[in-house]
C-alpha cells in the first residue's frame, strides 16, 4: 500500500470519530426541545391558574369582613372563665375625617414609595418565604397595600401559599381601588394597641382625642406604635418609652425627607414626646382581674404571640390560676393587715407558687386594677433577711453542717472597714462567739450570716449562683445576663442589686414576691426547681392545641441539703421570728425579712414560708415601695403583719389539702473549707458572764420601743415564750449573754453522725470584746 493511501485512509478513519457521540447530542436536543415545551405549557398553565384565581379573589370589606374574634382566658380547671381578650374596639371613618398629619405619619414610618410604588415588594415575598422555609422568624410585608391584605386575611398562616394569595389580593386592590382607598382602609383596620383597631379607637385609647384633633407629635406616635404595639407603647415601661423615642424621631425625619413638614416643624416636635393623658381602664379589669390578665399577656407576649392574635385571634388559654389561690391571697390581706390603713399608701404583695409544678395558683398585686395598674407582686421590694436560707444552702453544699458554728457578737468588721451588726441598741445585741447555723437562723443574726457567708471560698459567687439555680432571675447588670435570663426565668425575668458583693447574704436585693415564693418552692420541692409560670395550654379558635407548658425541673441543690434548709427554716416557725406561722396548725417553714434602705429607714417587712404542697410569699411596702414602714405602721417586722398575712393567705389556700409532713434532717457534713467553726462543746467549768443588752421588744404602744428590756439573768438560758406586748413579739427569746448557750436549736443527730460531745447546740465561747466598730458611717442594718 502506498504512503499516499495509507495517509488518505488515516485521514478518512480520523474524520469518522466525532461521528460517534452524535447520537448523545440528538438526544439532549431532543430533551431540551421538550423541557422547553413542557415549561412552555406549565408557565400557560400557570399563568391561567393565576387569572382563574384572580377572577375569583374578591377584595374583602372591611366593615363587613373584618372580625376579629375574642380571645378567652380560663382558670386552671379549663372551665370557669377568668376574663376576655378585646372584643373589637373600631370605628370607621372616611379619609376625610383623617388628619393630613397622621396620614403622612404612617407612609413615613412603614412605606416611604406608597404613592408611587405597584403594591407589591417581590423581593419581600421571595425573602420572606425563603426565611420562612429555613425556619427563621416569620418575615413580614412590606408595603402599606401588602399589610392591609394581610389584615383582611386574618390568617396566621405562615406559608408561600399564603404569600401567593396575598400577592394576588395586593394586585386586585392594587388595580381596583386607589391608593387614598387603600390608605383609608389600612387605618381603619390596622392594630395599635390597648384593644385599639383603626386610627379612631386608637386616638382615644392613647390621648382620649379624636381622630380629626390629633397633633402632629400624637399622630407620629400612634404612627410608630402601630408597627410593634406591645414594644412601643410607653405604658409598657420605660425601655418601652425609650424604644418609642427612637423610632418616633425616624417618623419624623421620614416626614420632612418627604416634605410633608418642614424640617424645623420635625426637629422641634422629636425633642419630646406628647403628654400621655390617664385614660379610665374598663370596668371588665376591676380587681385583681386586670393584674391577672396582664401577667398572663405578657407570657402569651414571651411566648411568641402578638398582640393582634391575643386581642383577636380567637385563643382559649388555660392558666395556672385556681380560685381558691386567688381568694385566699386577696381575703387574707383583708384579714390580716393593720386596720386604718388604706391600699394607696400601705402596699401589700402576695404570691403562692405550687413547688412541683412551678404553677403561680394565686397571688395579691395590691390595689384595685382601674386604680393602679402596679403590681405588688412581680414589683418587689427588698427582701431583707428572707434570703438568709439560701447563705445557709450553700454552707450545707460547701462542707458545713448545721451544728457549725458562727461568730454572733456584734458589730462584725470586714477588712475593708464595712461593719454589719445585728438588731438591738447601740452597736447590736450580743448572741456569742459561736452560734450554730439553725441558732443564726432561728433569731436571723446578721453577724452570723455574714461571717458564714466570708468563711465560704468565693462565698457571695457561690451565694448567688445558688440563688438563681433555687429562683431568682439575674439583674441586667450580671456579665452572664444574656444566658442566664433563659436558664433561670422569673416574673419578671430580672431582679434589681443582685451582686455577689460581702452584703448579698443580708438581703440587699429587690426581688418580687412571686420569685421568692418560687425560691423556697424549690426547698419545698427537696432540692428541684421549677419554673415559674402563669399559662398552661394555649388552643386556637378551631380546637387545635397550639401550645402546652412541658412539665420540667432542675436540681438546684442535693435533696440532703434541702432537707436540712428546711430543717433550720423549720425551727424559725418553731422557736424563731416567725412564731406566728404556727396558726397555720400544719407542718411549715419560712423566713422573716425586715429590709432598710440606704437612708436607713425600714423599707420592707417579709414572711416567706412553705409546706410541702404549697410556697407563699408576703411583703408589705410602703409608698413608692422604699419608704419608711418604722414609726409609721404599728410594728414594721416582718415576724408580725407578713407572718400573721401568710399564715391568714395559707389557712384558705391549703383548706382541703391533706397534712404533710417534711423529710427529716440528713444531718450532712463534709469537710468545711475553714477552720474555727466546729461545733461548740460546753466547758467543764461555766466561765465568768457577761451580760449583752436584750433584744428589743415592743411596748403596748402603737411605735415600737427603742428602749432595751433589762438583761436577763446570766444563768438564764434563751427561752422558748418570751414576754409580748399587745402588738406581738419579735423573737422567741433574748439574745443569750456571751456565755448562754441556745438551748434547743440544733438538728437531731443522725444515726450515722459523730457526737460533739454535748447536746449539739452551738453555744457561745467566752472571748474578748467584740470587734471595734469601724470609722464610717452610716452602718448596714438588715432587720428581721
Amino acid at each position: 500500500m502506498s504512503g499516499k493511501r495509507k495517509t488518505g485512509g488515516a485521514a478518512r478513519k480520523s474524520a469518522r470519530k466525532p461521528a460517534e457521540p452524535a447520537g448523545r447530542g440528538a438526544l439532549v436536543k431532543r430533551i431540551l426541545k421538550w423541557g422547553l415545551v413542557v415549561g412552555l405549557v406549565g408557565a400557560l398553565l400557570g399563568a391561567l391558574a393565576l387569572v382563574v384565581v384572580y377572577k375569583k379573589t374578591d377584595i374583602p370589606d372591611p366593615n363587613k369582613d373584618f372580625q376579629t374574634q375574642t380571645s378567652f382566658i380560663y382558670y386552671a380547671d379549663g372551665e370557669n372563665e377568668l376574663g376576655r381578650f378585646a372584643t373589637q374596639n373600631r370605628v370607621s371613618i372616611s379619609l376625610k375625617e383623617m388628619p393630613q398629619n397622621i396620614q403622612d405619619a404612617v407612609v413615613a414610618a412603614e412605606n416611604r414609595t406608597f404613592w408611587t410604588d405597584k403594591g407589591i415588594d417581590p423581593k419581600g415575598i421571595l425573602r420572606a418565604a425563603f426565611s420562612n422555609a429555613r425556619g427563621n422568624s416569620t418575615q413580614g410585608a412590606s408595603t402599606i397595600t401588602q399589610q392591609y391584605v394581610k389584615i383582611l386575611y386574618l390568617t396566621q398562616e405562615r406559608s408561600l401559599k399564603r404569600k401567593v394569595k396575598e400577592a394576588v389580593l395586593s394586585l386586585k386592590i392594587q388595580n381596583q381601588l386607589s391608593k387614598s382607598q387603600i390608605l383609608e382602609g389600612y387605618l381603619n383596620t390596622i392594630y395599635f394597641g390597648r384593644g385599639a383597631y383603626g386610627i379612631e379607637a386608637a386616638a382615644h385609647a392613647f390621648f382620649d382625642v379624636k381622630a380629626k384633633d390629633l397633633s402632629l407629635r400624637q399622630a407620629a406616635v400612634l404612627a410608630t406604635v402601630l408597627n410593634n404595639p406591645a414594644n412601643f407603647d410607653p405604658a409598657n415601661g420605660k425601655e418601652n418609652k425609650q424604644a418609642l423615642k427612637t423610632r418616633y424621631r425616624y417618623v419624623l425625619d421620614g416626614m420632612a425627607e418627604l416634605g410633608s413638614v418642614s424640617e424645623q416643624k420635625a426637629e422641634k416636635a422629636a425633642k419630646r414626646l406628647p403628654k400621655f393623658p390617664e385614660i379610665e381602664a374598663q370596668s371588665q379589669l376591676g380587681g385583681q382581674r386586670g393584674h391577672m390578665l396582664t401577667l398572663v399577656r405578657k407570657e402569651l407576649n414571651a411566648l411568641g404571640y402578638s398582640d393582634e392574635e391575643i386581642d383577636g385571634g380567637g385563643l382559649q388559654v388555660t392558666t395556672t390560676f385556681t380560685q381558691q389561690a386567688m381568694k385566699a391571697a386577696e381575703e387574707g390581706v383583708k384579714e390580716a393587715k393593720p386596720e386604718g390603713f388604706g391600699d394607696k399608701e400601705l402596699h401589700i404583695g402576695v404570691a403562692s407558687v405550687e413547688p412541683e409544678t412551678g404553677a403561680l395558683r394565686g397571688f395579691y398585686a395590691g390595689q384595685d386594677y382601674l386604680d393602679s395598674q402596679i403590681n405588688w407582686a412581680v414589683a418587689g421590694g427588698m427582701v431583707g433577711s428572707t434570703f438568709k436560707p439560701i447563705t445557709l444552702a450553700t454552707a450545707l453544699e460547701n462542707g458545713y453542717s448545721l451544728k457549725d458554728t458562727f461568730e454572733g457578737n456584734s458589730p462584725f468588721e470586714f477588712p475593708d472597714g464595712l461593719t454589719v451588726q445585728n438588731e438591738g441598741p447601740g452597736t447590736g445585741n450580743d448572741y456569742g462567739s459561736s452560734v450554730n447555723a439553725v441558732y443564726a437562723l432561728e433569731q436571723s443574726i446578721n453577724t452570723a450570716f455574714v461571717d458564714m457567708s466570708d468563711s465560704i471560698p468565693d462565698g457571695p459567687k457561690k451565694i448567688l449562683a445558688m440563688a438563681k439555680r433555687m429562683g431568682i432571675p439575674p439583674a441586667k447588670e450580671d456579665p452572664n445576663y444574656e444566658k442566664d435570663a433563659k436558664k433561670y426565668p422569673g416574673i419578671p425575668g430580672t431582679s434589681r442589686d443582685l451582686e455577689a458583693d460581702s452584703l448579698l447574704t443580708l438581703g440587699k436585693a429587690r426581688i418580687s414576691a412571686v420569685n421568692m415564693a418560687n425560691t423556697y418552692a424549690t426547698l419545698a420541692n427537696e432540692g428541684e426547681r421549677a419554673d415559674v409560670h402563669v399559662v398552661e395550654k394555649v388552643v386556637d379558635r378551631n380546637g387545635e392545641e397550639l401550645w402546652s407548658y412541658k412539665q420540667s425541673t432542675d436540681e438546684a441543690m442535693e435533696k440532703d441539703i434541702a432537707a436540712d434548709t428546711s430543717y433550720a427554716m423549720q425551727q424559725v416557725v418553731k422557736n424563731g421570728t416567725g412564731r406566728a406561722a404556727q396558726g397555720l396548725d400544719r407542718p411549715a417553714a419560712g423566713k422573716t425579712g425586715t429590709a432598710t434602705n440606704d437612708k436607713g429607714e425600714v423599707s420592707s417587712a417579709w414572711f416567706v414560708g412553705y409546706t410541702p404542697q404549697l410556697a407563699t410569699a408576703v411583703m408589705y411596702v410602703r409608698g413608692d415601695g422604699d419608704d419608711q414602714l418604722r414609726d409609721w405602721l404599728p410594728s414594721y417586722f416582718g415576724s408580725r403583719y407578713p407572718t400573721e398575712t401568710w399564715t391568714a393567705v395559707m389557712k384558705r389556700a391549703m383548706e382541703g389539702m391533706e397534712v404533710e409532713e417534711f423529710p427529716p434532717p440528713a444531718n450532712v457534713d463534709g469537710d468545711a473549707p475553714e477552720e474555727g467553726h466546729a461545733p461548740y462543746t460546753p466547758p467543764t467549768k461555766p466561765p465568768s458572764r457577761k451580760p449583752s443588752p436584750t433584744k428589743t421588744t415592743e411596748s403596748p404602744t402603737t411605735k415600737p420601743s427603742k428602749t432595751p428590756t433589762a438583761p436577763p439573768s446570766s444563768s438564764a438560758p434563751p427561752t422558748s415564750s418570751p414576754p409580748c406586748g399587745p402588738l406581738g413579739c419579735e423573737s422567741s427569746s433574748p439574745p443569750p449573754s456571751s456565755s448562754s448557750p441556745p438551748s434547743s436549736s440544733s438538728p437531731p443527730p443522725s444515726s450515722n453522725s459523730p457526737s460533739s460531745g454535748g447536746s449539739g447546740s452551738a453555744a457561745p465561747r467566752p472571748q474578748a470584746s467584740p470587734r471595734a466598730v469601724a470609722a464610717r458611717e452610716p452602718f448596714w442594718y438588715a432587720w428581721w
